[in-house]
């Protein structure tokens, strides 16, 4: 990008939310893109306030709107942590803006991922169950562990997040659990296993088991175990601060910018 080309602009959406709150912060004092809009569900009471106002902080000038389309038009870039049905609508209006769109909405069904690829026809998606560095280094070493060991090894991914999550197993729990199925070269769908409870029966040779816990302000905790007689190998990643999150969509968005329509993931966006 050369000296006298704008940096990109930026609109967040679900702006009051706590992933939103972070976004704004850090995109304002970001030198390599700028805050031009902040989005919220129409009758929300900050909408017509400005942002850094409306945060409990200074003025940022920009004012939260109900209007994603008109906040969109002005962006090369939209940051999205939202509700499934909410990313699929603002999907269509990034792809008629030509804004790169970045989600980390969790809680996807086969619905919105076909709307996600409709609108990947138009324009770039990045979209992740999990935007940080460490957890997607996570993701492939799970896919390279799988590979190499047989269905011997026993799969379990155990997640914990907070008491306030809606969704489980987690999108990065999910995302985990395709990278091993990936290397086990099946499909998770039909060896998932979650949700034990009562007389359950033995556990079904090679399938991929899932694990929520819930409670308190957990950030996020993924293990990923393989289980045979007499041995077991763990991987895991822990985060503490939801900053990593934030950083990794910004990291995204600016990926994003003159990249051919498509969909795309952290993997690419960090050359994994």
């Amino acid at each position: 990008m050369s000296d006298d080309t704008p940096l990109p602009g930026i609109v967040i959406t679900g702006a009051s939310g706590r992933m939103g709150q972070m976004l704004v912060k850090l995109v304002a004092a970001s030198d390599k893109a700028r805050l031009v809009g902040a989005v919220e569900r129409a009758g929300h009471p900050w909408i017509g306030q400005d942002i850094g106002t409306a945060m409990g902080g200074a003025a940022l000038g920009v004012t939260v709107t109900d209007d994603a389309l008109d906040a969109f038009a002005k962006a090369q870039a939209v940051i999205d942590f939202t509700a499934p049905a909410a990313s699929v609508e603002f999907a269509a209006l990034a792809a008629q803006a030509r804004a790169v769109h970045v989600i980390g909405t969790t809680g996807l069904e086969d619905e919105h991922l076909a709307a996600f690829r409709a609108a990947a026809r138009h324009a770039v998606i990045v979209r992740a169950g999990n935007m940080s560095l460490g957890v997607n280094l996570l993701t492939r070493l799970t896919r390279k562990v799988a590979e190499a060991l047989d269905a011997d090894w026993d799969i379990e991914i155990v997640e914990a997040h907070h008491r306030m999550k809606v969704d489980a197993p987690s999108g990065t729990a999910l995302m985990l659990g395709e990278a091993a199925a990936e290397g086990r070269g099946i499909d998770l769908a039909s060896h998932r296993d979650s949700g034990r409870d009562g007389i359950t029966g033995a556990r079904k040779r090679g399938d991929i088991g899932f694990s929520a816990i819930r409670g308190g302000d957990v950030v996020g905790e993924h293990d990923v175990i393989f289980a045979a007689d007499g041995e077991r190998i763990v991987l895991r990643h822990l985060a503490t601060d939801r900053a990593i999150f934030a950083r990794g969509a910004l990291k995204a968005a600016l990926w994003g910018q003159d990249r051919k329509p498509g969909e795309y993931d952290m993997m690419d966006v960090l050359g994994l």
